[in-house]
């Protein structure tokens, strides 16, 4: 890899671990990955902070990279085997609080995606506020992180 290409990766690792801020919305080390190369679907990740001073709750979410987006978590349906459903009525978010998205739990689920999730490439997703409305976030693909990188002690569920 040349100095050069080098050198340009690192400066765009950089500037995509700048948390996304809106309206005392702050959302902090996102990330998306796929599965495969072939994968239809994917997933994003994130913590969301809530700054606002008022209760809001995210309802949607959505991106030209895939076709459906819903927001997701996991539920135990028998004996420890779990099942991903669609979180009806949104994702509470408490005035100064923190919510985690990660795998395992809540996430941001991309059904039917328009093109490959390759690793270090990045993609648009628009998240939807009830209270502060819509808030921008690029966010990195990363099919290479570990299911506890990028974990936080702090989990507001």
């Amino acid at each position: 890899m040349s100095l050069r290409t080098t050198l340009a990766a690192g400066i765009a690792a950089t500037l995509l671990s700048v948390p996304a801020f809106a309206d005392g919305i702050m959302v902090m080390d996102p990330y998306a990955r796929a599965a495969s190369p072939a994968a239809k679907s994917g997933a994003a990740f994130m913590m969301i902070r809530n700054d606002t001073g008022q209760d809001d709750t995210l309802i949607s979410a959505s991106t030209d990279a895939a076709a459906r987006v819903e927001l997701h978590t996991h539920i135990e349906v028998s004996d420890g085997v779990m099942q991903m459903t669609e979180i009806e009525g949104g994702i509470p978010l408490p005035a100064g609080g923190t919510h985690h998205m990660m795998r395992g739990g809540d996430h941001v689920m991309l059904m039917r995606l328009t093109g490959p999730l390759e690793q270090d490439a990045t993609i648009e997703v628009t998240l939807t506020f009830e209270n502060a409305g819509e808030v921008a976030v690029t966010i990195p693909v990363d099919n290479a992180r570990k299911p506890e990188a990028g974990a936080h002690g702090s989990h507001s569920h």
